[in-house]
């Protein structure tokens, strides 16, 4: 089958190729992609790991989502850690504790959704059977990857500076992570070494012949309760049994006539549609791309979505979310009339010891077309990894849990089985019934604004969609205004001389990784950010 796969590593994007190619359909291609990410990319996401997708399958008439965000163990109390808190991390992505519980270790794994989420769409949507779309995984961890550029840059970041716990910390946490991830003089493996994962290739196979059933319910499960128990974790197999994906309808918005399809909460969805609406109250061709004005306008509806955000969303099952009010056309009409009167928004954040803020970036994304119109877009992630690997089963396990709000009371204070807002949102924009652009982002709180940065860049700008997922990008994910470096100078002056902080990131292509198919004409043409050393490949 004909079809399309972007994705940010070449090997994932090669797999899910080779499956249209073997005639399977996006679904197929979209979890073999997947489950290669994971054995090519392992800190971005994995079997242990959660996330959000949507599929499109037009002639089935199926449209839906799939939200597997990863939920709170059932030992987790909201109190546990009020007493340990430092302050939150400048864009919002984590609360800093003592001792760093919450992000790095056994205390930082939610229950994870992945496995149930890839097995669950392949049963269902798929043609190919489970151990045929996780072949190519297999045989990466066994016979090993490359260390590629954005690999390298995410092993090498020292976040200590940042509050956040350094990246050397996370791998060398386990006895896994220090034989795999690390040359024999104890530096990490430097660019092009191999990284080789048997164990992690033993585990794929023994799930490929018996199902998901050995992770979440049989011996796989047993060996994760036991090491939980024995390094006092919060997980337990009963979590892990107790597990179940969310179906949801998409949450529709609209965009200077384009209909707008993206996640329910507790993923970036409302965020997302509330930015979109505000800006649809400017003229921001008019304005120029990335001028002066333009970047002031957008940057407060930025900081507008999020203090609703932070008020406002998290899990729909725990809080009542104001979709309705938030994703308002008359309501973002009063936000932009804020924002025409010089009014600033002042988004609140506990006391930050970090003074620059790092990007998150442990999450990838999948997006993928086939010949009969069927369409996926996946965001799935890892949050922050906590390093742990249990012995003998290769997979780092998400560390989820620090973006939790430790103080109890608030939208995304813990709970027991209790998933956190996460501002994945994977999408598709329509023009008139028909899919025009499949879009999604890893980034942390970046990806809804980068997502609708590439939305504004293809429907008010014309841009291809390599233009729109490269173009350079801003956010103000709190009162300061990130731009990447490569917006002009002179233009962030005339930003600053309305009173505004500018921070200027030391990187070209920042602030999330698009990733999208635009459909035009009957003719696909792909974008991958060129951040993150990935592809679009037409098959």
């Amino acid at each position: 089958m004909r079809g399309m796969v972007v994705a940010p590593q070449p090997e994932a994007v090669e797999a899910g190729a080779l499956a249209l190619k073997r005639g399977g359909n996006a679904v197929d291609a979209a979890i073999a992609c997947a489950f290669t990410q994971g054995a090519v990319d392992p800190q971005m996401c994995g079997i242990a790991g959660f996330g959000s997708m949507q599929l499109y399958l037009p002639k089935r008439q199926v449209h839906l989502g799939i939200d597997f965000h990863a939920r709170c163990p059932a030992a987790v109390r909201p109190e546990m850690w009020q007493d340990r808190i430092l302050g939150q991390a400048r864009d919002g992505f984590g609360f800093l504790l003592k001792g760093q519980v919450n992000e790095i270790g056994y205390q930082a794994i939610g229950v994870p959704g992945s496995l149930k989420a890839y097995s669950e769409a392949l049963a269902e949507f798929g043609t190919m059977a489970l151990a045929d779309v996780m072949r190519p995984a297999i045989d990466y961890a066994r016979n090993g990857f490359r260390v590629r550029p954005h690999v390298h840059h995410i092993w090498t970041m020292d976040e200590g500076a940042f509050g956040r716990v350094s990246y050397h910390d996370r791998l060398r946490f386990s006895a896994t992570g220090r034989r795999i991830y690390f040359r024999p003089d104890g530096s990490v493996k430097h660019l092009g070494d191999i990284v080789q994962n048997p164990d992690l290739a033993t585990t794929l196979e023994r799930i490929a012949k018996a199902g998901p059933d050995l992770f979440y319910k049989g011996e796989i499960g047993e060996a994760i309760d036991a090491d939980m128990k024995g390094n006092g974790g919060l997980l337990r197999i009963e979590d892990l049994k107790n597990y179940r994906t969310t179906r949801t309808t998409p949450l529709w918005g609209s965009y200077r006539g384009h209909k707008i399809a993206t996640n329910q909460p507790p993923g970036g969805g409302v965020q997302l549609l509330e930015m979109l609406n505000v800006w649809e109250n400017f003229d921001l061709r008019a304005l120029g791309h990335n001028s002066p004005d333009y970047i002031r306008f957008l940057a407060e509806g930025m900081k507008l979505a999020t203090i609703d955000k932070d008020l406002f969303l998290g899990d729909p099952l725990f809080i009542d979310v104001p979709v309705g009010r938030l994703t308002d056309k008359a309501y973002a009409k009063r936000l932009a009339e804020r924002i025409r009167s010089g009014e600033k928004a002042d988004v609140k954040r506990l006391a930050q010891p970090d003074p620059v803020a790092a990007e998150s970036r442990n999450t990838t994304q999948v997006t993928v077309i086939d010949g009969e119109g069927n369409c996926v877009t996946m965001t799935h992630t890892l949050g922050a990894p906590s390093g742990v690997i249990t012995d003998g089963l290769g997979f780092m396990y998400n560390g989820t849990m620090n973006v939790f709000d430790p103080r109890p009371g608030q939208p995304g204070s813990l709970a027991p089985g209790k998933s956190r807002f996460s501002a994945m949102c994977p999408s598709i924009v329509f023009k008139g019934d028909e899919p025009f652009i499949l879009i999604g982002a890893p980034g942390g709180t970046y990806i809804s604004l980068a997502v609708a940065q590439g939305i504004v860049n293809v429907v008010d700008f014309g841009m291809s969609m390599l233009e729109a997922v490269a173009a350079p990008r801003f956010t103000a994910t709190g009162n300061m205004i990130d731009v990447s470096n490569r917006i002009p100078r002179f233009v962030t002056d005339a930003v600053a001389e309305h009173g505004y902080t500018i921070a200027r990131s030391y990187e070209s292509y920042a602030f999330a990784g698009l990733h999208a198919i635009k459909i035009e004409n009957g003719k696909w043409s792909g974008g991958a950010d060129p951040q993150r050393d990935g592809m679009a490949l037409e098959v």
